[in-house]
């Protein structure tokens, strides 16, 4: 029996339709259609039932699709414990933010060059919201992100929480002294983009602390941010690892803010699928690293 017809009909069974599958293995649909006769002529029963709209599963189909994919993910499982992981070939498409590349995404970048030196990484850097989106609709293998995300058959691992402060440049010229949220808000609060969890925080403490019509600068770019922090700007709540070197150097500095701003949690998030091992081996990976680099840090990141 051919595995890879085994692995077409687990995503023909997922995707409902040989056109969805052949674009998700990089094929043509008739490819996909022979693959699948031929896997119902060796097993001698029809997987499908096939009609100009879509392909629904026949009954036996329905019972075959758990031992399919069992069948997939063991087979991968073997590959992976025995095989040269530099033997490996392909991609996995991995979505993350910036404040995951600000701090430790090369790290994890060079281990798993190492690991699997001839995987290719396509890496797109987003917000959360739409990161998370793409791993829901099984655009991208793994997201690096502000999770977690609720799906059915997603793996939510956690990776490691920042301590967040609130940030200005020397410029701005406020008192070395403990300030209430409202002695600060009168300048504009450069924020994360609109909708995203540090956003939804900025607007929360803003009207606990009863601050009405704040000034408040969205952007979906940390570097923006952050340049626009350094040139006295607004003010900004970031993790305080991420601007460590700007901290050192006196170009932010941190006020000692109440009520303070919340510590940020991520996540590594991935689709539970037997031919998507090697996302679960990264996720791990990433989770590594991330503990590695929260450790080190003393002056902020914590596990």
């Amino acid at each position: 029996m051919n595995l890879r017809f085994v692995e077409t009909f687990i995503w023909v069974a997922r995707l409902g339709s040989f056109s969805a599958a052949a674009e998700k293995l990089n094929t043509t649909q008739a490819a996909i259609s022979n693959r699948i006769a031929t896997l119902e002529r060796d097993l001698g029963i029809r997987l499908f039932e096939r009609d100009v709209r879509c392909v629904r599963l026949t009954v036996v189909g329905q019972q075959a699709v758990a031992k399919a994919e069992e069948l997939v993910r063991v087979a991968n499982e073997f590959r992976e414990a025995v095989s040269d992981p530099g033997s490996l070939r392909g991609s996995i498409r991995i979505g993350t933010i910036d404040s995951i590349v600000h701090a430790w995404l090369p790290q994890f970048i060079e281990r798993f060059r190492v690991r699997y030196p001839s995987v290719a990484i396509d890496l797109n850097t987003d917000t959360s919201l739409n990161i998370a989106r793409d791993v829901s609709d099984r655009k991208i293998d793994l997201a690096l992100i502000m999770g977690p995300v609720i799906a059915p058959d997603l793996i939510n691992l956690d990776l490691c929480t920042f301590q967040c402060a609130w940030l200005a440049s020397p410029k701005l010229g406020f008192p070395d002294r403990p300030l209430a949220l409202a002695e600060i808000a009168d300048q504009p609060i450069l924020a994360y983009s609109k909708d995203s969890q540090p956003h939804h925080r900025v607007q929360r403490l803003l009207a606990e602390s009863g601050i009405e019509d704040p000034t408040i600068y969205n952007s979906n770019s940390l570097a923006t941010i952050m340049r626009l922090a350094q040139d006295g700007i607004g003010i900004t709540p970031l993790p305080k690892v991420i601007v460590r070197d700007r901290l050192a150097s006196g170009a932010l500095i941190e006020l000692d803010v109440t009520p303070a701003f919340p510590p940020l949690t991520f996540q590594a998030v991935y689709y539970d699928h037997p031919d998507n091992l090697i996302s679960a081996v990264a996720a791990q990976m990433a989770q590594d690293v991330a503990r590695t680099f929260s450790l080190a840090q003393t002056d902020g990141a914590s596990w």
